[in-house]
């Protein structure tokens, strides 16, 4: 028969030992022994050695500013040749898209569900393209003095393309209280790498106001804290665009998933923070399908409301006296414009939560629509797809004008510079802005028009929270109020209730247990002979 102390040595061998190998060994095989650091270097601490108020081209009198591109372009030659070749001066890309091939597409061909369209709102829209005077079709883009090189590198905040003036800033002619006639030396001897100063004021803007069209871009990021942007709060990393937008030969990595389609020169988490950024490998094997920014960004929009609904059918409207009106939210967001129509704006957004391998297809304008609601973009993916991943997603949703005859969205003119020019803002006629939008697009158009629902899709990048505010297990794997509970393509544990899967489980882990219960009784109560 064994001693009591042979006994106690069985017990502990057989099942407390084992018990505390897995422990330790689940417990440090998790944990790395030190994390991977992140070290870089910000552009704005940059040393910019050349003085350029000691360049003698930069002593003439500027009046015009193209007459500024050309003694930039004196010095920086070629430079035009490689800006001429991107996208910000081109506004349009050749991409792939799946099951459709090869095609051109950008903001100059693409319909969206905020403005509709930028061609043929030329003063309105092409304030944000970084050229001088496209008015109209007749915009040279084969001039390079049509090149706006201050709107990107100015140093000063005192240089600004002036609204309705199609990219040009003020002249003596067209100079208010708002907008005064930019002293070109002294901005042109103070220029450098861009800022957020320089990329905020197109990008922060989009859609027709603050924050309206992404929902992580606003205005509140010029300076806002690193509760706002762990990456660019001026008491943290303080950041700007182009520590990420890497640029190249005016090339700037980046791509708007609104206006893109292919997965090639994007920005990803990992360039910067590897693709084990945690001292936790269960945390960082989730990388395999999660995006970084579906944790780290649980909630966007987090000081100005974004536009998430707007109603164009409801334009148009005129109060007792005959006049359009505005109307706000009780949180000072406006609710409803005779010029744009119905909105509903909110903050603090959670994000729904799709499926994305960076690849996108487009509404395109010679498109049928053949389904409801109507698609301006469709993110593709799916739990199949080795390459997709979960991304949080702003989903823009609204209504807007549509032909029921041809089944295609419409193109309305919608600026225009002054009353009784047909544009809708000014005269608040359906008829005649849509008439003079399609002809400018050179589209057909039945003579008929009407509302239909459309939806756009835009992945967050931005707002990304500090690590204390990010997204918990039970966020996701939580039988009630899971964030991803619409992506029922897949199972997950805790949040997803199988018989079969629930059973075999329970089942194996009783049978284990019940196994080394009855081993170890029968190594320590049974009499046991070694030969």
């Amino acid at each position: 028969m064994k001693t009591v102390l042979e006994k106690i040595t069985t017990f502990f061998v057989v099942l407390i030992l084992p018990a505390l190998v897995i422990y330790l060994t689940v417990y440090f095989g998790l944990k790395r022994e030190t994390p991977e650091i992140l070290e870089y270097t910000n552009k704005s601490e940059q040393i910019i050695s050349v003085d350029h108020s000691e360049f003698e081209i930069l002593q003439q009198d500027f009046v015009d500013p193209r007459d500024v591109t050309a003694a930039c372009l004196s010095c920086h030659n070629k430079r035009d040749d490689e800006l001429m070749q991107s996208s910000h001066w081109l506004w349009e890309r050749e991409a792939y898209i799946p099951g459709r091939g090869e095609v051109k597409i950008g903001k100059i061909n693409l319909i969206n569900n905020f403005c509709t369209g930028a061609p043929g709102n030329n003063g309105s829209c092409m304030r944000c393209h970084i050229g001088y005077g496209w008015e109209d079709k007749s915009f040279d883009f084969d001039n390079p003095n049509n090149i706006d090189c201050l709107v990107c590198h100015d140093k000063t905040d005192t240089y600004f393309k002036q609204k309705g003036q199609a990219g040009m800033p003020a002249t003596e002619e067209t100079a208010n209280a708002e907008y005064a006639v930019p002293d070109y030396n002294y901005v042109s001897q103070n220029v450098g790498i861009p800022d957020r100063d320089n990329c905020g004021i197109c990008h922060f803007y989009g859609g027709g106001g603050n924050n309206v069209k992404h929902g992580d871009l606003e205005e509140a990021m010029f300076r806002g804290d690193r509760n706002l942007d762990v990456h660019m709060g001026i008491d943290g990393k303080d950041m700007t665009c182009v520590d990420c937008h890497e640029t190249q030969n005016h090339n700037i990595k980046g791509r708007a998933y609104s206006v893109s389609s292919e997965n090639t020169n994007r920005i990803n988490c990992e360039q910067c923070h590897t693709d084990k950024p945690h001292n936790d490998r269960v945390i960082d094997y989730h990388s395999h399908k999660v995006a970084c920014q579906t944790c780290h960004i649980p909630v966007y929009a987090k000081k100005n409301a974004t536009s998430l609904w707007w109603d164009w059918s409801l334009a148009g409207q005129k109060d007792e006296n005959g006049n359009a009106f505005k109307e706000y939210d009780a949180d000072h967001n406006y609710s409803y414009l005779s010029i744009k129509g119905r909105f509903v704006f909110d903050n603090m957004v959670e994000p729904e939560y799709y499926w994305f391998n960076g690849t996108v297809d487009h509404y395109l304008i010679d498109d049928t629509i053949t389904e409801f609601p109507v698609k301006i973009n469709t993110l593709f993916g799916d739990y199949n797809d080795s390459t997709a991943k979960i991304w949080p997603v702003k989903v823009h949703r609204g209504r807007q004008p549509y032909d029921p005859v041809n089944k295609g969205l419409l193109s309305v003119n919608l600026w225009g510079p002054e009353k009784g020019d047909g544009a809708f803002w000014n005269d608040l006629d359906w008829d005649v802005a849509i008439q003079q939008g399609m002809d400018y697009w050179g589209r057909d158009y039945s003579g008929q028009y009407d509302f239909v629902e459309t939806e756009a899709f835009w992945p967050l990048n931005h707002q990304v929270s500090p690590k204390e505010e990010v997204l918990g297990c039970t966020d996701c794997h939580s039988r009630n109020n899971s964030r991803i509970a619409s992506l029922n393509d897949f199972y997950l544990p805790g949040r997803d209730y199988d018989k079969a899967v629930d059973y075999s489980g329970f089942a194996l882990i009783f049978l284990s247990l019940f196994g080394i219960s009855i081993h170890t009784i029968l190594r320590i109560v049974a009499p046991f002979k070694f030969k």
